[in-house]
């Protein structure tokens, strides 16, 4: 996901393009709504608030995806002053500080199981704050969402 504008504009026309992240999203998540909320993308502002969750509780590397590259492209594209927070592992914050975001962007969730990652998103519409995911969000930022392969559930 983190180089599908390259590989896209370097792939043979009659190839397909997907990623892990995007395949987690429908394998572990709902790729429909994930897609869907990809679409607030369109509508933020340097005022947006944005929450990257992530499954695991690993210590982030130097370019991790979740706390460097999404952030950058984030502020690249809103400005510096959007608010970004990070949460890992079961420190997914409750219905009412969910309230306060207005987009919740999700790791693949390769250490959860599928009931957890759609209890996240049953949160999130309760909250009334759209949900996508790493590889949806990075498709998106680099202009090719609608061009990559997303498969059906």
């Amino acid at each position: 996901s983190q180089c599908f504008k390259y590989v896209y504009d370097r792939k043979p026309e009659q190839s397909a393009l997907t990623s892990f992240s995007v395949l987690f999203a429908a394998y572990k998540g709902d790729i429909e709504k994930f897609v869907k909320g990809a679409s607030v993308l369109d509508n933020m502002t340097e005022n947006s608030k944005v929450l990257i969750a992530e499954a695991c509780t690993h210590v982030p590397l130097d370019e991790d995806i979740g706390r460097v590259k999404i952030p950058a492209l984030l502020r690249k594209k809103f400005g510096e002053k959007i608010e970004i927070r990070n949460v890992c592992g079961n420190d997914f914050p409750g219905k009412k500080q969910l309230e306060d975001f207005d987009l919740i962007i999700h790791c693949g969730a390769c250490m959860f199981n599928r009931k957890h990652v759609l209890s996240r998103i049953a949160q999130a519409e309760a909250a009334g704050v759209a949900i996508t995911n790493y590889g949806i969000t990075l498709a998106k930022l680099s202009g090719i969402l609608d061009k990559i392969e997303i498969p059906e559930k």
